[in-house]
């Protein structure tokens, strides 16, 4: 069965999400850990989340994927930025074992002119620090498009993050089909290819989640504008065999389209019909 669902809100809380998930067939979604420009996040109701271990569990649903504000910097120029990048990681990830099994995904961030070489030791560094043996959450470095100074537009800069993390059985990636494309990976014309690159890079073993999203921009363009499924420059074909292929048809997809809950509803149907079950 294909894992599929997108960004939902968390105002709600955790019950809510799951039960906007199951209202749109997906079976899985992915959420804010908190204000996505800010540093506030609210507070835990356990019974809630009791409530949506129980649903998830009923609904067979795949992890939910956490994601990051956008605003945490872990390679930020200034060590203030970078402690407060810490703290709010270690906080989320311990927020995070009330839901055990769950993922955690983050920017690896921007330089800001410190270089590359830099800005991975800052990222592995803040990953040494917060990451705990026990920890019950896997944390996704994200591939980027490479606009700006961003780290993590090139395979190898991730897995040069990763080579430099002691727990590194708590790593993985997250693969952005529009970040990768606009960053110049061709996984319209030549997918195998691109994932024989990811494999020799980082190895396909790390890497444990997707978002699957078009893009508004042509190939190598390094802008990072996502589009709904098949109205950008990757196509619905090639998403079709992305969904499909036997390296990842088993992972999980997470929508972060330009969409509401009826629009990510009818790309998730869409989405459904191509994806073959008798493979």
């Amino acid at each position: 069965m294909l894992k599929i669902g997108c960004h939902l809100s968390c105002a709600k809380g955790f019950l809510a999400m799951g039960k906007a998930a199951t209202s749109i067939d997906a079976n899985t979604f992915q959420f804010f850990t908190r204000n996505p420009r800010g540093a506030s996040a609210k507070k835990l109701d356990d019974r809630d989340v009791e409530q949506y271990r129980v649903w998830a569990l009923e609904h067979h649903f795949a992890p939910a994927l956490a994601h990051a504000a956008y605003t945490m910097n872990a390679s930020a120029a200034t060590e203030h930025l970078r402690t407060l990048v810490r703290e709010t990681m270690a906080d989320d990830l311990a927020r995070l074992e009330s839901i055990p099994g769950s993922l955690y995904n983050f920017h690896p961030g921007n330089h800001v002119n410190q270089g590359v070489e830099a800005g991975i030791e800052w990222v592995a560094a803040a990953l040494n620090e917060i990451l705990k043996p026990e920890q019950a959450t896997t944390v996704l470095l994200e591939t980027m498009s490479g606009k700006g100074s961003e780290i993590g537009r090139e395979f190898e800069e991730l897995r040069e993050i990763m080579d430099r993390v002691g727990h590194r059985h708590l790593l993985g990636v997250c693969l952005d089909t529009c970040h990768v494309w606009d960053a110049g990976y061709d996984i319209a014309g030549d997918l195998d290819g691109v994932l024989e690159h990811f494999d020799r890079a980082i190895g396909l073993e790390h890497l444990q989640a997707i978002h699957l999203n078009d893009s508004q921009n042509p190939r190598g363009s390094r802008k990072d504008r996502h589009a709904t499924i098949g109205e950008g420059h990757i196509g619905l074909d090639a998403l079709a065999r992305i969904i499909n292929h036997p390296v990842l048809r088993h992972l999980p997809f997470y929508l972060e389209t330009p969409n509401d809950l009826a629009g990510h509803a009818r790309e998730i149907a869409m989405l459904r019909k191509l994806y073959r079950d008798d493979v």
